[in-house]
């Protein structure tokens, strides 16, 4: 049977991590909680649980992740936000795959919840991830704070049934303040682009975006919620642009 190490990035997550890491608790054989000096209980939480415990310098979220993977034991890795935890189907799938990692990477759908609400509209769902690798066999990318795991050209993934429960959003105030740090963190990578190409995404991608998700990705059916969801979303975008056009300019 393979082994297999969980690691999961935190930053004052005392409310959280304590499920994360029961949720992963049947499948790990190490759990690692790497932290950017949390000023709350997260430290006593996840010691607590079980999980080893490093503080590390947060220099953005690629860098952390990729810090974050070369301080586990094994070299097959399940990486996790702290706000995130097993379903029990995913849980089951991935004990199978530990029985003999078959391929190089795997797949799974991560199910977001809004106001304690599960969401498989407004181009949420089924928000597929690479999340589960063997570290020797890729690395994070993308750009600040969307990261994505990327795997060496030419290793094999496979896609494990089961969802992340996803719990960032337990109230309407939580997603502005995720939309604000996005957007701040976005306009500081994007700020160094064409300034043309940056006012013609500030004008024309947040409505775009809006009528996608909530037309086409069916948010109206989700009532007010889905509403303030795909409005978040285009202002967002909205403001990734703006606060680069500015910060560009200055």
């Amino acid at each position: 049977m393979s082994r297999l190490s969980v690691v999961i990035i935190t930053f004052n997550e005392e409310e959280n991590v304590g499920l994360c890491i029961d949720s992963v608790k049947d499948i790990a054989d190490e759990i690692v909680v790497v932290d950017s000096f949390s000023t709350d209980r997260t430290k006593e939480v996840a010691e607590a649980k079980g999980a080893r415990f490093i503080q590390h310098k947060f220099e953005g979220h690629i860098q952390q992740k990729n810090w974050a993977k070369g301080q586990a034991t094994f070299d097959y890795v399940l990486s996790l936000d702290a706000d995130e935890a097993l379903s029990t189907d995913l849980k089951t799938s991935i004990l199978k795959a530990e029985k003999n990692f078959s391929a190089d990477g795997y797949t799974m759908n991560r199910l977001n919840f809004c106001c304690g609400k599960p969401i498989k509209t407004c181009g949420w769902y089924p928000d597929t991830k690479l999340r589960l690798w063997n570290r020797t066999k890729g690395e994070w990318k993308g750009l600040n704070p969307h990261d994505k795991f990327e795997m060496n050209e030419g290793m094999i993934t496979a896609h494990l049934q089961g969802d992340i429960l996803h719990n960032t959003y337990p109230d309407k105030q939580a997603l502005l303040n995720q939309v604000e740090k996005f957007a701040n963190i976005s306009a500081e990578q994007l700020k160094s682009r064409n300034i043309l190409f940056l006012l013609f995404k500030m004008i024309f991608s947040p409505p775009f975006r809006f009528i996608r998700n909530y037309f086409f990705k069916l948010g109206f059916t989700e009532g007010s919620v889905g509403l303030t969801i795909c409005y978040q979303q285009s202002r967002e975008v909205f403001l990734k642009y703006y606060r680069a056009v500015k910060l560009s300019l200055s």
